[in-house]
């Protein structure tokens, strides 16, 4: 009679030890919740209707988010942006197209964004979207934003929100994820990676 329970016992592992390796296989394997999935961007933007589509098969986007209005970060990316571009080849800054799009559609307007990416390049696109067409692009790229209220500003809010560049293809596939610094280096990697150095 004692050889039963240890029977059991042992089936009882067995099983344990198949469900805990399927579930580890799934959490391998499939998507991470909270993890960007990218897809499309159609935009207004301050090149006209701006969409990934609109690439060749060989270029590539560098999406950030920002606003106008940032005090530090936002311009400190778009200034990342455009000295990583200076390290590349003529070649290879062709295949890329710096993009920043609004979180902060109801004070920037498509003239605003006009002169504020025109500190940068000619090549700097700024997209301005609805608040709805903003919550779902930032959704899909697993951008997080708040706004701030400042009452003692003459900015009256700031927006606290996420710093991380995405480079992505035509289809929004994001190839890579590139943390937020003050300096260029991880960003040239991650182009030179994409682009062949």
């Amino acid at each position: 009679m004692a050889r039963k329970p240890l029977w059991l016992g042992a089936g009882v592992i067995a099983v344990l030890l198949v469900t805990s390796g399927i579930g580890l296989y799934h959490y391998a394997f499939a998507p991470k919740d909270g993890e960007p999935v990218g897809g499309p961007v159609e935009l207004p933007s301050t090149q006209g209707d701006f969409s990934l589509t609109q690439l060749d098969d060989d270029q590539l986007a560098i999406l950030s988010f920002g606003y106008t209005f940032c005090p530090d970060i936002c311009p400190m990316t778009q200034s990342v942006k455009r000295q990583a571009l200076a390290q590349l080849s003529e070649e290879q800054r062709e295949r890329v197209v710096p993009v920043m799009i609004t979180v902060d559609p109801e004070r920037d307007t498509i003239e605003r964004m006009q002169e504020y990416m025109g500190f940068f390049g000619e090549e700097f696109i700024g997209a301005v979207g609805s608040q709805e067409q903003l919550e779902d692009v930032a959704s899909r790229y697993g951008v997080i934003w708040r706004k701030v209220e400042a009452p003692d500003s003459a900015m009256a809010y700031t927006i606290d929100h996420s710093a991380s560049l995405f480079l992505v293809n035509r289809e929004g596939d994001i190839l890579q994820r590139v943390l937020y610094s003050p300096t260029p280096h991880g960003l040239v990697s991650a182009l030179e990676s994409e682009l062949g150095s």
